[in-house]
């Protein structure tokens, strides 16, 4: 499937900001089920200073810098994905089988174990501590010897099925466990609760950032910027020998319960990843710092289509 994004953030300053610099991830990753084409980042007024990078979890993310007055700034990621068919999860192969105990153990700390890089996964981070909390609601899905892909899809579906999906619910700094407590939110919560039941029973699991192709109601057309970011979970699945010891890689899964989707390699063709972290805070679309410009108002549109409904709408 291909398709055009557009993520379009317009800041409004109340007084003019003289100073800025700014660090944005909008650039969609290369994975492989999933092919970046093209993608320009349009920036008003021209930073006087830009530069793109890998960080530490392989996202490419776009440092800039802002250095006369602007009452304005304007930040445009305009991309070309093409998506394909996410596999089933494997979970009639030997490999797809593996508990989610032989997980745990596998993770748990032993002297002279070989490193897995998944590792980095199973801490608690700024969104997402490890807490009993989280252990207490993702036991009914947990039995004795089940497969963890198992275990991970019952537990997307009972984030699913027993909290509430309400816009506004929450704040983007919202604490998981206040989230859970409260049985709602969206899907940056949701991401963040099923990240918080996973670690802290001693599972890798990382939060995805991106995008997911929605329809518009029946009669109503597509409209320019109405579409949102996403957030979805990946679990990881590693590849272990009878004696726990790890051969060469793994590889992760994806989970979203906020639409009850998952397969490997993406949740669906209609998604679109952006970039992987431990929770929010490492993939934001934008954050920064300022001098100047008390106060701000925000607006950001994000459009997904097809490029040639795309340029249509664009035409109008």
């Amino acid at each position: 499937m291909l398709l055009r994004i557009l993520h379009r953030t317009v800041y409004e300053y109340h007084g003019a900001v003289n100073l800025a610099q700014h660090m944005a991830h909008l650039t969609p990753l290369n994975t492989p089920g999933q092919t970046l084409h093209e993608s320009r980042l349009r920036i008003s007024p021209e930073p006087a200073a830009r530069t793109q990078t890998l960080d530490v979890f392989g996202n490419l993310r776009t440092f800039f810098s802002l250095q006369a007055p602007h009452d304005t700034l304007s930040v445009e990621a305009d991309s070309l994905v093409e998506t394909t068919e996410p596999r089933p999860l494997p979970l009639e192969t030997p490999w797809g089988a593996l508990g989610w105990e032989a997980v745990r153990e596998h993770f748990r700390y032993r002297a002279r174990t070989p490193y897995d890089p998944a590792a980095e996964f199973l801490f608690a981070s700024p969104h997402v501590p490890r807490d009993d909390a989280f252990i207490a609601f993702a036991e009914p899905a947990f039995g004795h010897d089940l497969p963890l892909l198992e275990t991970a899809r019952a537990l997307m579906e009972r984030i699913h099925t027993e909290l509430l999906y309400e816009a506004a619910s929450t704040e983007v700094n919202t604490p998981a466990l206040q989230a859970l407590e409260q049985g709602k939110g969206v899907c940056q919560d949701f991401a963040h609760i099923m990240i918080g039941c996973l670690r802290s029973l001693g599972l890798p699991a990382r939060y995805v950032s991106g995008y997911l192709l929605t329809q518009p109601p029946p009669g109503r057309p597509r409209l320019v910027g109405a579409d949102a970011s996403h957030a979805w979970v990946s679990v990881y699945l590693p590849r272990l020998s009878p004696d726990l010891e790890a051969e060469p890689h793994g590889d992760w899964f994806d989970f979203d319960p906020t639409n009850n989707r998952c397969g490997w390699g993406s949740p669906g063709a209609d998604y679109v990843t952006l970039a992987t972290g431990r929770d929010f805070t490492d993939v934001s679309p934008m954050r920064g710092v300022i001098q100047g410009g008390s106060r701000h108002t925000l607006k950001v549109g994000v459009t997904v289509a097809p490029p040639h409904e795309l340029d249509l709408l664009l035409q109008e």
